[in-house]
């Protein structure tokens, strides 16, 4: 038996992955986990800090996407991994903000975060941007 991914969306796939587990081999490992990004998520944050980056020029993409990984991402995984939060309150939240800014070209922050985190993480920028006047929108590809 191969490794099976099932989306539980449905009433069905749930019957469907309960019996699946009463017939796989002795020492398999079931794993639930938050759904995937869309395609919008993965793509759209890029997107996101080019469209800061042209409306507040005091700042280049690279720049603002590590100001919005320090002030947006960096507080949703520090309030919802320990891992996370002990390894940033280790080793960055002692530094000053200038160097902060030039560890997150380098830390991963959004690379780790599930479709409802991503998600948020937009939701922030956009709370903080939109008051500057910069819109940000994400739009799923038909």
């Amino acid at each position: 038996m191969e490794r099976q991914v099932i989306p539980l969306t449905n009433p069905q796939a749930r019957v469907f992955a309960a019996k699946l587990a009463t017939t796989v081999p002795e020492g398999w490992v079931a794993r639930f986990t938050p759904a995937p990004r869309t395609m919008a998520q993965n793509a759209g944050t890029h997107v996101l800090y080019e469209i800061i980056a042209n409306a507040l020029r005091e700042d280049d993409a690279a720049g603002w996407k590590c100001y919005c990984k320090l002030h947006h991402g960096v507080p949703i995984l520090r309030a919802e991994d320990p891992q996370f939060r002990e390894a940033y309150d280790s080793a960055i939240k002692p530094l000053p903000y200038e160097r902060k800014l030039m560890v997150m070209r380098y830390w991963p922050v959004t690379s780790l975060m599930d479709k409802d985190q991503i998600g948020r993480y937009i939701a922030a920028m956009q709370a903080d941007f939109e008051p500057r006047g910069v819109m940000l929108e994400l739009r799923e590809a038909a």
